[in-house]
C-alpha cells in the first residue's frame, strides 16, 4: 500500500440495483460522479447482498455475520456485537451515522453502537407500511365496502368498480399544494449530507469513520425535482409522481396493465439515483476543501436492489432472491491506488473486514467474512456469495411474520444456487448464458456445479445452527421484547 488511509467514509443507497449505474454498463446518466469515481476506485461488478430487504442486508454490512445467524426469529445487530463501528471506536476513531429515516437501521436494532454521533431522522418522520390512502367513514364508508362486495361477485364487475374506486380516491386524495417535497417519505440525500458535513467540520482534525444511508431511489418514488431536470425529466410534476406512484401499487391489475407505467416509474426512481450520486458528489468535495481526500477511504454500495417487473414483481420483498435484488454496486476508493475490476462474485459480508485490513486494523474473530484486499485480483481467493432471507417476512415489526421458511441463494462463478424453503424448490442458473433467470438448467444438467453448490449450502445451514451464539441471542431477544412492551403498536414500511 502506497499511503494508509487515515479516515474512512461508508454510503449505503437503498434500493440502489447495480445495472441502473453508468459504469456498471447502463445507459442513462444517472451516476455521472460515481462514473468517475470508479475510474479511481477498485469495482466489484459483481457484489451480492447477503440478504434483502434492509433488515437481512445490513447485519452484514456493519457486522459481517450473516443475516439469519441468531436465529430466523431476530433482526438487526446484538447487543454487545463487534461492528465496524466499534473496532474503529476502539482504535482512536472518531466515528457518526447520519441515516435517512431507515426504521430497520435505528437503535431499536441495535445499530446505534460504536457511534459517537448517531442521526437516524426518525424524530418527526413517522412511517406507516404502505402509501397512504384516505378513507371513508360512517355511512359512506359502509356503503363502499357494501358495493365492492356485490361488484367482486362478479368479476368483471369487480374490476370495473377497482378501477373507478382507484380515480375516486385520487381525485379525492389530491391537495392543491403538493410538491415533490411534501409528498416524500424519507428526508433527501441533501438533507442528510448537509447534517454530515456539518459533522465533518468539526471532526476532521482526527481519524473519522463516517456511515451515510441514503433513501432516494427508495419507494415511493419522489425525487426532488432537481434531480429529474438533470435526467431530462422535469416535465414530471409532482400531481404525476403522485399519480404514477398509487398506480404502481394497486394490487388489482395484471402484469401487463403495470408494464404500461413501468417506464415512467423508472424515470422517477433513476431521478432518485441521481440525487444520491449529486450529494456524493457534494460530500467528496467538501473532502477535497478540507484536505481529507488523499487521506480517506470510500466505500460505496446498497443494501440491495429493486425489481420493476422483472420477474413480475414490484419493490423488494423476501420472496425471491433474483439478480435485480441482489446484485448491487460496490467501488472501494483508497488512495494511491489505481483502478482495477473484480469480476468474480463478492460477497457485502466481506466488505467490513476489507475496510478494516485498508485502515490497517484487525478484524474481530467472530466476524465471518474475510477481507479481499490483498487478493482482489486473484480469482484463487473467489468464495462463495451467499444470500439469505425468511420467505414472505415483509415487516419484521411483527414477531409472528419473522418465523417463516428460509430462502437461500448461493453465488459461485456463473453459476448461482436458489433453495425456496417453503416450496422445497429448488433452481440452477447459468447466468452467462440466462443473465434475466428466465430458464432454471434441468435436473440432469450441470451436475458437478450443482453438487458443489448444494454442499455451499448445507454447510451454511449447519454453521449457522452450529455457530450460534445464544449469549447474543438471548440479549437482542430481551432487547425487542422490552421495546416491544414500550412500543406495543411500532410497525414500519419495508
Amino acid at each position: 500500500m502506497n499511503q494508509r488511509a487515515r479516515s474512512a467514509v461508508f454510503i449505503t443507497v437503498d434500493c440502489l440495483r447495480a445495472d441502473h449505474l453508468g459504469h456498471l454498463g447502463y445507459k442513462r446518466p444517472t451516476t455521472p460522479f460515481l462514473d468517475c469515481l470508479a475510474k479511481e476506485s477498485i469495482v466489484f461488478r459483481n457484489a451480492i447482498a447477503a440478504g434483502t430487504p434492509t433488515y437481512y442486508a445490513l447485519p452484514a454490512l456493519l457486522s459481517s455475520r450473516y443475516p439469519l445467524a441468531l436465529g430466523r426469529d431476530l433482526i438487526g445487530i446484538a447487543p454487545d456485537k463487534s461492528t465496524l463501528a466499534s473496532v474503529l471506536k476502539e482504535s482512536g476513531f472518531t466515528t457518526a451515522a447520519f441515516t435517512a429515516a431507515n426504521p430497520y437501521i435505528s437503535a431499536r436494532f441495535g445499530y446505534e453502537q460504536g457511534f459517537d454521533v448517531f442521526c437516524d431522522f426518525l424524530h418527526g418522520h413517522e412511517l406507516e407500511s404502505q402509501p397512504s390512502v384516505q378513507r371513508t367513514s360512517g355511512l359512506r364508508s359502509r356503503a363502499n365496502r357494501f358495493v365492492s362486495k356485490l361488484c367482486h361477485a362478479l368479476p368483471p364487475l369487480g374490476s370495473a368498480y377497482d378501477e373507478v374506486y382507484f380515480h375516486y380516491g385520487q381525485r379525492r386524495g389530491t391537495g392543491g399544494d403538493d410538491s415533490l417535497d411534501s409528498l416524500r417519505r424519507f428526508p433527501s440525500a441533501d438533507v442528510v449530507v448537509d447534517r454530515a458535513l456539518r459533522w465533518l467540520n468539526e471532526n476532521s482534525g482526527h481519524p473519522f469513520f463516517l456511515w451515510i444511508h441514503l433513501m432516494d431511489p427508495h419507494a415511493p418514488y419522489f425525487p426532488k425535482s432537481e434531480a429529474l431536470e438533470y435526467m431530462g425529466d422535469g416535465h414530471i410534476t409532482a400531481a404525476e409522481a403522485r399519480y404514477l406512484n398509487s398506480y404502481w401499487c394497486r394490487r388489482d391489475l395484471g402484469q401487463k396493465r403495470l408494464e404500461k407505467k413501468r417506464s415512467h416509474i423508472i424515470e422517477l426512481y433513476d431521478a432518485g439515483i441521481r440525487w444520491a450520486d449529486e450529494q456524493i458528489r457534494r460530500l467528496t468535495e467538501r473532502l477535497v476543501e478540507l484536505n481529507l481526500w488523499d487521506q480517506c477511504a470510500m466505500a460505496v454500495t446498497a443494501d440491495h436492489g429493486e425489481e420493476f417487473l422483472d420477474h413480475g414483481g414490484r419493490f423488494h420483498a423476501p420472496v425471491k432472491l433474483t439478480e435485480e435484488l441482489i446484485h448491487v454496486p460496490l467501488l472501494v476508493r483508497v488512495p494511491g491506488f489505481a483502478h482495477a475490476e473484480v469480476e468474480h462474485p463478492t460477497s457485502l459480508v466481506n466488505l467490513a473486514p476489507t475496510l478494516l485490513e485498508i485502515l490497517d486494523i484487525p478484524s474481530p474473530a467472530d466476524f465471518r467474512g474475510r477481507s479481499c484486499w490483498a487478493k482482489f485480483g486473484d480469482p484463487a481467493s473467489e468464495r462463495p456469495a451467499i444470500t439469505e432471507a425468511v420467505y414472505g417476512c415483509s415487516n419484521p415489526f411483527h414477531r409472528e411474520s419473522r418465523s417463516g421458511p428460509r430462502i437461500l441463494a448461493v453465488r459461485k462463478g456463473n453459476h448461482k444456487l436458489v433453495m425456496d424453503f417453503s416450496s422445497g424448490v429448488e433452481q440452477l442458473f447459468d447466468l452467462n448464458a440466462d443473465p434475466c433467470e428466465s430458464t432454471p438448467l434441468a435436473h440432469g444438467t450441470a451436475r458437478s456445479e450443482r453438487k458443489e453448490l448444494l454442499e455451499i449450502a448445507r454447510k451454511h445451514v449447519a454453521e449457522s445452527h452450529k455457530s450460534r451464539d445464544f449469549d447474543r441471542r438471548n440479549a437482542t431477544l430481551l432487547r425487542d421484547l422490552r421495546l416491544e412492551w414500550a412500543h406495543p403498536a411500532a410497525g414500519a414500511p419495508n
